[in-house]
């Protein structure tokens, strides 16, 4: 296809070698994850290489599947900022939660 015929059409195609390349990424970063299992990793390492693995997936599917990747500015904070908020806000009711928890265990264990 042409530059002209894409103009008129109003999008754009991107390249067939970057789906391909970000599907067997994800399919690493997936044999990654089961590997954390398979080697019966334990305790915080495991919780941080699974979140790490999850969470780089997601953005690499958000980035190039979603194509957020070419979207502007704009478009990626209305997407992506209301989520980042939500994050922050159970963060700070994850933190207040467990400063509520042990307030109450020390002021009733007596």
């Amino acid at each position: 296809m042409n530059q002209a015929v894409q103009a008129t059409e109003g999008h754009q195609q991107h390249p067939l070698a970057i789906y391909l390349w970000i599907w067997l990424l994800l399919f690493v970063l997936s044999a990654g994850s089961y590997l954390v299992d398979y080697f019966h990793l334990q305790g915080m390492l495991r919780w941080s290489l699974i979140i790490t693995f999850m969470l780089l997936k997601a953005g690499f599917i958000v980035a190039i599947f979603m194509h957020m990747a070419w979207e502007r500015l704009a478009l990626k904070f209305a997407i992506l900022l209301p989520p980042l908020c939500l994050l922050v806000l159970i963060g700070f009711m994850a933190i207040e939660g467990d400063y509520t928890f042990l307030t109450r265990g020390a002021a009733f264990v007596r």
